[in-house]
């Protein structure tokens, strides 16, 4: 049951993380999102068949220490936006974004009528998997969400050697996780932010 209620939980976070970024490219001018019909709480129009099926699958039938993954992208064009760089910016903020207000909410409801439970794990969940996912999301790695807001703020002539690293961005946050070299920032942030909310 608690391992039921740990996918519901991340399965809601990871589908309003996807929202709020087609949602904020649509408010930015942008159709993308709305035209694909990924501005939906419908699960399935966010699952990747290999980042949300496959790969942790096969992680967690090896025996992996480090359990990864990842859901659909959904789509936008910069093309639309009249500032570019901010444009990009804004959405890559918009889905830690809305983790933090989610889990600040399931905080604050958690406080005020502490449920016991099924439904009281589900709130302590959604709040504990939110805060992991906005704060894992800002690391300016391509193609995390921090990297779009590190590239609007790098000078032109950062840019293109910074998002040359994309293609390489998975392996390189993986083998980061895998030794653990991101706990040293990671815990820390992720254990104030838990104990403020």
């Amino acid at each position: 049951m608690e391992l039921i209620i740990k996918i519901a939980a991340l399965a809601f976070a990871v589908i309003i993380h996807e929202v709020a970024h087609g949602y904020a490219a649509y408010r930015l001018g942008d159709p993308t999102a709305r035209n694909a019909r990924r501005l939906t709480l419908n699960p399935l129009a966010h699952v990747d068949p290999v980042g949300s099926i496959l790969l942790p699958l096969v992680l967690i039938l090896t025996g992996s220490p480090v359990l990864f993954g990842w859901a659909k992208p959904v789509p936008f064009n910069p093309a639309y936006f009249r500032d570019v760089r901010k444009g990009v910016m804004i959405v890559g903020l918009a889905g830690p974004a809305s983790n933090l207000l989610l889990a600040a909410c399931t905080g604050a409801v958690f406080r005020l009528i502490p449920f016991e439970g099924i439904v009281g794990l589900f709130l302590l969940q959604v709040c504990i998997i939110n805060v992991i996912l906005a704060v894992f999301n800002l690391i300016p790695i391509p193609p995390l969400d921090g990297s779009r807001v590190l590239a609007g703020l790098l000078p032109s002539s950062l840019l293109a050697p910074y998002l040359s690293l994309e293609p390489y961005g998975f392996i390189i946050i993986f083998g980061l996780l895998w030794i653990g070299a991101l706990d040293y920032i990671f815990k820390p942030i992720l254990h104030l932010l838990l104990r403020v909310l």
